[in-house]
């Protein structure tokens, strides 16, 4: 928390608020920093791959919506013949 000198003599007001750099940039050694490290942290999930579980919920998905795109199919011949 930072103080402020009011207008009044002998008067302190309390702020929490911080003085901001103008523009609100990064510099550049900043943002060539952050963009490693999220390199370097995405590399790492890319290594790890996709769980088992996941590829087998994966599966199943697409085969349910085969089994669903069939059930429309079926629908729709069905209602153009009626």
């Amino acid at each position: 928390m930072s103080e402020r000198k009011t207008d009044r003599p002998g008067t302190v007001m309390q702020t929490d608020v911080m003085p901001r750099k103008s523009g609100g940039r990064l510099g550049r050694e900043v943002q060539t920093k952050i963009g490693q490290q999220l390199r370097a942290m995405y590399d790492d999930v890319v290594k790890q791959g996709v769980p088992d579980r996941f590829t087998d919920l994966l599966k199943q998905l697409d085969k349910g919506e085969g089994q669903d795109k069939r059930h429309d199919d079926n629908r729709d011949e069905k209602g153009s013949s009626e």
